[in-house]
């Protein structure tokens, strides 16, 4: 059995006098491994308490690089990191925590050529990633290669916890056979997160590696659990294995990650760029509101950011009224739509584009973009 040494018996003092971990448990800790791809805000959390509670490996997964916009819920990283590798400023923060671990750093993208090299040699995988292609991956993986898969979601006030993959319960896809259209599903840089609500799920997940590593209570298997902050609410629904399932069902249709790699892709295929000839550049708009062009500024993001900052003249229309709210637009009246990034006003052109629209543009870069080359009184977020 693997033993700890004076320093590690008084740091983990607190847990040794638990009857239901001790010095077994906490040596079984020691000998575990966690993979956890997403090094943001549920990531933090998951990674801090998992350091600080002594799995002897920890391997982090993330290509991003720290921004000051995170460090409103990204807790493991710090001013002084930004522009850094999430990973590697994670590293420092989770050495610095717990020296009597080791961690392994992977600046790169968990996807299905690099899936397998990854993630080998961990026990299991957490899920702290807000993306749905890397989530599909993630569960198909630890379907195909019998690895529990800690699930956590988060968006705005509201959060999900659960455990795929098991041999007793259900994997994502037994609840979720297909991902949102990507309109649907925006990410929290784009619909926002209340900072504290990543450090409540990333805690739980957190709890429910340690649960399944020393095989205490009742894990979230079979059940997902969901969670809102606005009224502190939880409750727990009962979940069950699909036998259609494409993956873990009783005739899989998906037997390797290339066939993820294939669904992935299609996915991800609804958020290419559009054509250029769709989108104008902030000068470009600059110059058609100062020659009174016959134009109409049309602002997709929630009410509540044009607060922050907004072009002169737009009006905002939320997304999901486009379509009825256009079936009667002036054709010859050139739309400009407009959003944060030009991300959601992307994909609102294409909508109205694909709808019979063609006279309908998406601003490059949105408001941001804006704000850095046309007026710099108005805030970048």
């Amino acid at each position: 059995m693997t033993t700890l040494n004076q320093e590690e018996i008084l740091r983990y003092s607190r847990h040794l006098m638990i009857p239901e971990v001790g010095l077994s448990g906490q040596a079984k800790l020691k000998q575990s491994s966690v993979l956890i791809v997403g090094t943001g805000g549920l990531g933090s959390p998951i990674s801090l308490y998992l350091a600080a509670a002594g799995v002897g490996r920890l391997g982090l997964v993330d290509d991003d690089l720290v921004d000051s916009s995170n460090l409103q819920r990204q807790i493991v990283h710090g001013s002084s990191t930004v522009g850094m590798p999430k990973v590697i400023s994670a590293k420092q923060r989770l050495s610095d925590l717990n020296p009597y671990i080791n961690i392994e750093v992977f600046h790169e993208r968990f996807d299905s050529l690099s899936a397998e090299r990854i993630g080998n040699g961990y026990d299991l995988i957490v899920d702290g990633t807000d993306n749905f292609s890397t989530r599909y991956l993630i569960n198909d993986y630890c379907v195909l290669r019998k690895k529990p898969y800690i699930f956590g979601s988060i968006f705005r006030f509201e959060g999900q916890v659960s455990i795929f993959a098991s041999n007793e319960g259900p994997c994502y896809r037994c609840i979720f056979p297909e991902p949102p259209p990507a309109e649907l599903a925006p990410t929290c840089g784009e619909g926002g997160v209340f900072g504290v609500l990543p450090g409540i799920i990333g805690a739980m997940q957190a709890a429910e590696v340690i649960k399944i590593l020393l095989g205490l209570g009742s894990p979230l298997i079979g059940k997902l659990l969901l969670y809102d902050a606005l009224d502190q609410s939880m409750q727990s629904i009962k979940i069950k294995k699909n036998p259609n399932c494409k993956v873990c069902g009783d005739n899989p249709q998906i037997q390797s990650l290339e066939e993820t790699q294939i669904f992935c892709a299609l996915h991800e295929a609804t958020e290419q760029p559009i054509p250029i000839e769709w989108a104008v550049t902030p000068h470009y708009l600059e110059e058609m509101i100062k020659n009174n062009q016959k134009i109409r500024i049309v602002d997709v993001r929630e009410t509540v950011e044009s607060e922050i900052a907004r072009i002169p003249g737009s009006e905002s229309i939320p997304f999901e009224r486009l379509l009825s709210l256009f079936e009667n637009q002036d054709t010859s009246q050139k739309v400009v739509f407009i959003c944060r990034t030009g991300i959601r006003s992307m994909r609102a052109v294409r909508l109205l584009r694909q709808a019979g629209q063609s006279n309908v543009f998406n601003l490059s870069g949105g408001t941001n973009a804006w704000a850095r080359d046309v007026d710099p009184t108005q805030f970048i977020y």
